[in-house]
């Protein structure tokens, strides 16, 4: 049985965990099909990921983290590799992700937020970093969570493992929206997104994980603007008419 659940919906790629009954939490299988699942989008526009059932994601399965206890050290590193490969894949995704998270999203699953480009949010919504509370810590899903939260903010929650509101993940930048409805809020962005240009809005979402030289910026501004895309959209705005993409 699939760990996903994963529908197209004409220009959008919708990834659902499908383990409800585990509070869609990480075991072998789960990560293994995420990695391959965000590493093949193909050309769609964007990719919405959600979980089934109650929480977005607990973290790690508890049987698969009883049969990680008698692992050795060598064991260990490639057990992180697969996990880091499956963040990898989703934080270098061409396509523009969104989170849509509900309950909870604990320990590995504050890391697949934080791998999100767009994070929506129930208010009910609990988040923690909880690893330090198991004797560990969250070394993978580091790179993510400090890129969106900064260091300050990462040494309260990393250090503490304590649970925090969705208030709190909006402050310190882990999440972007609170919605009471999440489908109406994902809607509404997906509808921003496609009124982007394609290749625009996946250009714009690498600038934004890795900014780049003055003279890297004017060499990707000169080719977006001259551009079959560049020259649409600027003829559309200058001829006061929608281009070619939102038709």
């Amino acid at each position: 049985m699939t760990a996903l659940r994963i529908d197209a919906d004409v220009d959008v790629l919708h990834i659902a965990m499908a383990r409800a009954e585990r509070r869609n939490a990480f075991d072998a299988e789960l990560i293994a099909e995420l990695t391959n699942a965000f590493a093949n989008v193909g050309d769609v526009r964007a990719v919405v990921l959600s979980g089934d059932g109650p929480s977005f994601s607990a973290g790690a399965d508890v049987e698969w983290m009883r049969s990680s206890v008698e692992l050795g050290y060598e064991e260990n590193i490639a057990d992180a590799l697969r996990l880091r490969a499956m963040l990898d894949a989703i934080d270098r995704c061409p396509a523009p992700v969104l989170a849509r998270v509900q309950g909870h999203a604990l320990g590995g699953g504050c890391g697949l937020v934080a791998c999100a480009d767009i994070a929506i949010v129930e208010p009910s919504a609990v988040f923690a970093f909880s690893e330090v509370k198991l004797g560990i810590v969250p070394a993978v899903i580091s790179p993510f969570a400090l890129a969106k939260i900064g260091p300050s903010a990462a040494r309260r929650w990393f250090v503490t493992g304590e649970r925090f509101g969705a208030d709190v993940a909006l402050r310190i930048g882990l999440i972007h929206e609170l919605a009471g409805d999440l489908d109406a809020a994902v809607d509404a962005v997906l509808g921003e997104l496609r009124s982007a240009g394609p290749d625009a809005a996946r250009s714009a979402k690498a600038l934004a994980r890795a900014p780049r030289s003055a003279e890297a910026t004017a060499q990707l501004i000169a080719a977006h603007r001259t551009s079959d895309e560049g020259q649409e959209g600027l003829r559309a705005f200058l001829e006061k008419r929608a281009p070619s993409w939102r038709g």
